[in-house]
Formats: structure tokens, C-alpha cells, sequence
């Protein structure tokens, strides 16, 4: 039997609690509570020993574009296990599709700015980061926490200012209904003005992660 790769909005507004971004430019959604304050926390002192510079793909010579800490969560780790298959049961997709769960770590002053999770199809890197597996199809994001000042992720095109809260989750397809990457999904995890901000991101492939 084919393994299931892609979610719906029709699957996540199944779920209780979760609410769609009322635009017609992207499908975009919101969910409060999805993880408890105990698995924020213990994902937040998993990514304060593990973290290491975030990088991007087709650099532009900013080196301010994106700031931030990345953790790479262990797959092989019980608890990121639990994590995967619960937002595997959520998204509707298979894990066999998913990338490794990333954390990020924000520090009073750093962002990443206003740009897309798909692969530039003309960018110098597409290649590298699709040959196997595709592009990104879905992003499934949590906020571990709200930092005292700043931290929102603004959604420029689209006009929408999600402000973090501990637990919430923010998802949203890449493509647009006829399966193109859809411009409309930009958007910048706004500066830090006061405390730290953390975060996982989840997100999947057209195919298989190889």
C-alpha cells in the first residue's frame, strides 16, 4: 500500500481546535496547545545543548538574513520519536516523508528574514537539497515559548502577524492548489526585542527523506 504524503485542509480542520487563516492566497493554519508546557520545556533544554549556527540555502550575501541557533533533533531519541509520530497524526503524513525535526533558538536582536521554506527551483542549491526527496511540501512549526518582546512570524503577502505562545502550532502547504510553490508563504521570524524565543520545525518531502 502507498504510504500517504500530503495533508489537506479538509484532514487538520478535523481537528479540534484548529483554525484556518481566513485567506484565499494560502492555506495556512493555527492550533493552540499542541504540546504541554512539560514537552516545551524539555525540547527547550534538548536545543540549549545542542545548538549550532543556522545556515540557508542560496546564500545572497546577507550574513544578517538569518541569525539564529538550529538544533538538529535526534530521530533515533524516544522522546523525538514520540514528537514525529505525533505530528505525523496530526499532519496526516507519513513520517517516511518527513525531515528531521529542527529546533531554533532566538536571541534578543536575531531573526531570519522574510523568506520562503520551498527551494528556489532556480536557485544554486536546488539540486543539492532536492535530488532525492523533492521539495518541501508541508511545514508543521510549534513556539516552545513566548519571549518577552518580539519574536511574531509575519506573513507579508498575506497581511498576518502570528504572535508565539507556548504549545501553538502554526502549519501551512507551500504549493498552491494546482501543486505550484506558492510565493504567498513568505514569511519572517521577526526580530527578538526582549528574552529568548525557541521553536521546532517539521517538514515534509514529495517523497521519501533519503
Amino acid at each position: 500500500m502507498d504510504l500517504p504524503n500530503e495533508s489537506s485542509p479538509a484532514h487538520l480542520l478535523a481537528i479540534p481546535g484548529m483554525m484556518k487563516v481566513p485567506t484565499p492566497r494560502a492555506d495556512l493554519f493555527i492550533l493552540r496547545d499542541f504540546l504541554s508546557p512539560a514537552e516545551c520545556a524539555s525540547l527547550v533544554a534538548r536545543i540549549e545543548r545542542e545548538r549550532r549556527p543556522s545556515t540557508i540555502a542560496d546564500a545572497n550575501g546577507d550574513y544578517a538574513f538569518r541569525t539564529s541557533e538550529t538544533c538538529d533533533l535526534p530521530m533515533d531519541d524516544p522522546e523525538v520519536s514520540v514528537l514525529d509520530e505525533k505530528l505525523s497524526a496530526l499532519s496526516g503524513i507519513a513520517r517516511t516523508f518527513g525531515e528531521p525535526i529542527q529546533g531554533q533558538r532566538y536571541e534578543v536582536g536575531q531573526e531570519f528574514k522574510a523568506h520562503t521554506d520551498y527551494f528556489d527551483p532556480h536557485g544554486g542549491d536546488f539540486a543539492r537539497y532536492c535530488t532525492v526527496s523533492g521539495q518541501r511540501t508541508w511545514t508543521f512549526m510549534v513556539y516552545l515559548n513566548a519571549p518577552d518582546a518580539g519574536g511574531a512570524t509575519r506573513f507579508k503577502v498575506i497581511d498576518k502577524l502570528i504572535q508565539p505562545e507556548q504549545g501553538k502550532l502554526v502549519c501551512w502547504n507551500n504549493r498552491r492548489p494546482d501543486g505550484t510553490i506558492n510565493p504567498a508563504t513568505l514569511h519572517h521570524a521577526m526580530k527578538v526585542r526582549k528574552g529568548l524565543k525557541y521553536v521546532i520545525t517539521k517538514w515534509y518531502r514529495e517523497k521519501p527523506w533519503g
